[in-house]
């Protein structure tokens, strides 16, 4: 009786809902009225079923658009963002209940004790920042962003079909955004100065986009394997979708995204062949010589661009030559801002400025030699390389853990590939590693982490690779014991 009762009052309240938002949608026109029955039912969902409501909030980050107001001075990515909040509040009210929500195992991964060290730098740069108000609200971004995809998949991959409805969950919606901008791009004559336009308003520029698809390009490689016995038309459907990510790819025009998954390739042999570990020891020597030759009595200087030739080129072909002859617009602007942002961290080398201020500081600093055309940076953009967008916001000590925290995933990484014994999770550890390192090529030349789409595939990796750790250690004494929150159904 009382379950026909509550059954009939929740009836009664849908129908409600819908057809006052009908009303209302009829008197204003507003077409985000009509949200609020969906909004109901997902809220619902939350309550019944958590996880169905998480991976539902998974498949709507491919194809989240961001929606500006008042003037283009505030924005919003829907339905994603939403959806985040959401899920950071239920996280609080349930880890602020009983913090043993989050196993003791988990507090001692190495990767999780770097990830937590970043974040008490972010809290101390925020606490000193030059701009409290828009360092906070990066904050609060990082927050919701390392809940929903650093956190939360403990609980969500449990076992071999998780992991596989996370890459179709993802794959679909991505798929019909490569295949929308490559139509889009298409009847534009797929030229390079029309990349930007071809977006259609599903990314923020064309590196956004070459980002999240690259970084998920290795997932499609090294499915190829796992489809055998599947069928031809299983794999013939994966060769075309194969061959759609590498068209989305090239014709992003992006260079960065190149690299990477060529980075990624020798990142995945050097795994198989136990010798990750002396890459990025490798890199970061290489990029510390750099430094003390270029450094030193300011010999940059004679690498400054000629002003009248450093232009953007409507060609791809010339905007490759021009990268190497340092001709290249977008490259010496790069040049121009890292130069600006390494002097400007010497006046706050421990704290930083604070998240979200570069913009509003670095132009004294910058050295006018270098200036571009794009120099004035009206769309306020930042370093374009993440270990120096760390430095001048957050510090050296957030720069330096950012690079010990990726040595540290390649090696975890090599010693899980090795400790496995079955077939599936060692292709998936290759894979979610291949992933993370297109995603470091990119953020070399950008600073992308805190985006909603390319955090996804970053730290939803990272915490793949932290429970396949776990699983790998307890495979020969026992089945892995992931916590239990049943207080979140």
């Amino acid at each position: 009786m009382l379950t026909t009762i509550k059954n009939n009052l929740f009836n009664i309240a849908a129908f409600s809902l819908l057809l006052a938002s009908i009303i209302i949608f009829a008197w204003t026109g507003s077409y985000f009225v009509l949200a609020a029955p969906i909004v109901f039912l997902y809220m619902v969902l939350l309550g019944v079923n958590w996880k169905s409501a998480y991976w539902i909030f998974l498949f709507t980050i491919p194809a989240s658009v961001q929606i500006n107001f008042s003037n283009d001075t505030m924005a919003i990515t829907l339905p994603d963002e939403p959806l985040m909040w959401i899920f950071l509040l239920l996280f609080t009210l349930v880890f602020a209940r009983n913090p043993a929500t989050l196993p003791r195992w988990w507090w001692k991964d190495k990767i999780v004790f770097i990830v937590v060290l970043q974040f008490i730098c972010t809290i101390i740069s925020v606490i000193f920042s030059k701009m409290v108000f828009f360092s906070f609200k990066f904050l609060l971004a990082k927050s919701w962003l390392l809940v929903c995809f650093f956190i939360i998949p403990i609980w969500i991959f449990r076992e071999k079909k998780d992991y596989i409805r996370a890459f179709y969950v993802l794959l679909i919606p991505m798929l019909a955004t490569v295949i929308v901008i490559l139509i889009h791009h298409a009847l534009l004559g797929f030229k390079f100065d029309k990349v930007q336009k071809a977006m259609s308003g599903l990314y923020y520029n064309h590196v956004d986009y070459s980002t999240v698809i690259s970084m998920f390009f290795p997932l499609l490689l090294v499915a190829w394997p796992l489809t055998r016995g599947k069928g031809i038309l299983v794999r013939l459907l994966l060769v075309v979708v194969i061959l759609l990510f590498a068209a989305g790819i090239g014709f992003s025009y992006a260079r960065a995204a190149v690299i990477g998954v060529v980075f990624a390739i020798v990142i995945g042999l050097a795994i198989r062949a136990r010798l990750v570990n002396i890459i990025m020891p490798s890199l970061y020597a290489l990029i510390i010589l750099a430094f003390c030759y270029l450094v030193p009595n300011n010999k940059y200087i004679e690498f400054r661009p000629d002003y009248n030739k450093t232009f953007m080129h409507k060609n791809f072909t010339d905007h490759i030559i021009a990268t190497f002859r340092g001709t290249d617009m977008s490259s010496m602007e790069r040049v121009y801002r890292w130069v600006a942002a390494v002097r400007m961290s010497q006046d706050r080398p421990i704290t930083g400025y604070g998240p979200r201020t570069f913009y509003y500081y670095y132009k004294p600093y910058a050295v006018t030699s270098f200036a571009t055309y794009v120099s004035r940076n009206p769309e306020h953009s930042t370093t374009h390389n993440y270990f120096i967008y760390m430095l001048v916001e957050q510090g050296w000590p957030a720069m330096l853990l950012y690079a010990l925290l990726m040595y540290a995933i390649f090696a975890k990484a090599q010693k899980v590939y090795h400790r496995l014994k079955d077939r599936f999770y060692r292709l998936v550890t290759i894979g979610i590693t291949m992933t993370i390192a297109v995603g470091f090529v990119n953020n070399f030349f950008s600073e992308l982490i805190e985006t909603h789409k390319v955090a996804a595939l970053f730290y939803i990796p990272i915490a793949m690779l932290i429970l396949l750790d776990k699983k790998s250690k307890d495979e020969a004494e026992e089945p892995v014991m992931l916590p239990q929150v049943e207080s979140l159904k």
